[in-house]
């Protein structure tokens, strides 16, 4: 599938606000509904996905990258199993198909203790665990900011962003919010009657309650797409050391890179972690060289190619 200008935008748009009508999109983007809702559907079939997700860093959760070790038999197997996981989301294979890695969210201690200290260490071939929690979001997930925005103007994305949630305002997810919030991880543009079909609501509480959970910022929504399809097959995660002392000075600096779709500090032996993507294998070497290379604090680069998404954001 040939991805143009037009679908660009579209994807754009759709990382700003993933319940967009297809009306407003056409308007802020000069095309009819018609041309707007073909190439979604178009891009829809291609893989393209919207998903929902609880929003870690304003519910206060606890946010993990799991690095695992595996035999090169193991590591499919193992990584469709975390993929199946409902707290799992970035399950990737790596490092010619023995590591496996994935962002691991959940709302308490109990079921970060029972994966980390009882599963994974009893899964058979596995041969390493490590464990990075992640202290503070730079670009991507939750927070955006990522800058990959390009195809949009200042007008358009002004247009597009929905209001954020006043200063100060509580971010809570119920119990009774989990299958609306499922519903959506499917498929984060489903209808209010298709909402209600899937959580027995009437469909004024599934929007009174979408509308509360969106206006206090409980989740946000993120676009799932092979960035293949966009012109980009070099797909790697950064694993950086860099001193404590320039952290901040250079997360800052690469969530403004167009390459880096995430950044955040981690615990661990390695403090930045990046996710980017690149055209090829020059344009990895030369951002690399001159553009991580010359910032200051940068001891130590880890490169890990990510051979294959096995799950992204939305649910399996």
């Amino acid at each position: 599938m040939e991805v143009d200008t037009l679908d660009h935008g579209i994807v754009d748009a759709l990382r700003l606000d993933g319940r967009v009508s297809f009306s407003v999109l056409a308007e802020v983007l000069g095309v009819s509904d018609q041309t707007v809702a073909r190439r979604y559907r178009r891009m829809r079939d291609a893989g393209l996905r919207v998903a929902a997700l609880p929003d870690g860093v304003r519910l206060g959760y606890d946010m993990w990258m799991i690095r695992l070790q595996t035999t090169p038999d193991s590591a499919g197997a193992i990584a469709d199993a975390l993929a199946r996981r409902p707290d799992t989301t970035w399950v990737t294979l790596g490092s010619g198909g023995t590591e496996v890695t994935c962002v691991v969210q959940n709302p308490g201690t109990a079921d970060r203790e029972t994966l980390l200290l009882q599963k994974l260490p009893r899964t058979p071939r596995i041969v390493s665990v490590r464990a990075h929690c992640l202290m503070h979001h730079f670009a991507g997930g939750p927070v955006g900011g990522e800058a990959r925005t390009i195809t949009l103007t200042p007008d358009q994305v002004r247009r597009l962003r929905p209001p954020g949630p006043p200063p100060g305002t509580p971010a809570v997810l119920a119990e009774e919010d989990r299958p609306l919030l499922a519903a959506l991880n499917r498929d984060g543009r489903l209808g209010y009657p298709q909402l209600a079909a899937e959580t027995g609501w009437s469909e004024s509480t599934v929007r009174r309650r979408l509308e509360h959970l969106r206006a206090t910022g409980a989740v946000f929504f993120d676009v799932e797409m092979d960035p293949v399809l966009l012109g980009y097959p070099a797909r790697f995660l950064l694993w950086l050391t860099v001193a404590p002392a320039h952290l901040a000075a250079v997360g800052q600096e690469m969530a403004r890179h167009e390459e880096a779709v995430f950044v955040a500090a981690t615990t661990g032996e390695t403090n930045l972690l990046a996710t980017v993507i690149c055209q090829d294998m020059a344009q990895l070497y030369t951002y690399i060289t001159h553009r991580i290379g010359p910032l200051r604090g940068v001891e130590r680069l880890e490169s890990v190619p990510a051979l294959r998404h096995v799950k992204q954001v939305a649910a399996v």
